[in-house]
């Protein structure tokens, strides 16, 4: 299933895509006039020059590019970031760089991935006590470390 998605693209770069078929995220490029350097630890909001028109019902979620973590430490803070459908600014990426050394992101960098997900409003109804279930309040890490 695929669902129509408007956008305008205010970059010399081509529009999110998919690399392969089965691909769940589109590659978004870095729209920057000069490089970036991101020292260790620094964080920078990268602009795309992407708008979108997202419908009613869904969300488009920014997620790192697992090439560029590994390969150079840099991910997306937030993540997964999620641009709501009556969101109409530029679409944005925050990365950081976790390596111990500076790193150069370029204008055109493929810097984040954008998966589209369906979402469903919940109806949230107060009451006194919740059911009961066998894991209870059990929380982080109360299955064991193994």
């Amino acid at each position: 299933m695929s669902i129509s998605i408007n956008i305008i693209n205010n970059s010399e770069n081509a529009i999110p895509a998919y690399a392969t078929e089965g691909s769940a995220g589109m590659d978004i490029r870095a729209n920057i006039t000069e490089p970036i350097t991101l020292k260790s630890l620094e964080r920078y909001l990268v602009p795309t020059g992407i708008f979108m028109e997202i419908p009613t019902g869904y969300e488009v979620q920014v997620r790192p590019r697992s090439g560029l973590a590994v390969k150079n430490g840099l991910t997306c803070l937030n993540s997964p970031g999620t641009i709501d459908s009556d969101y109409r600014g530029e679409v944005r990426v925050l990365l950081v760089n976790l390596s111990n050394e500076e790193q150069v992101i370029n204008c055109g960098e493929r810097v984040a991935q954008l998966v589209v997900a369906k979402v469903e409003n919940a109806r949230l109804s107060v009451v006194q006590e919740l059911n009961d279930t066998q894991r209870g309040t059990g929380g982080f890490g109360h299955t064991g470390t193994h």
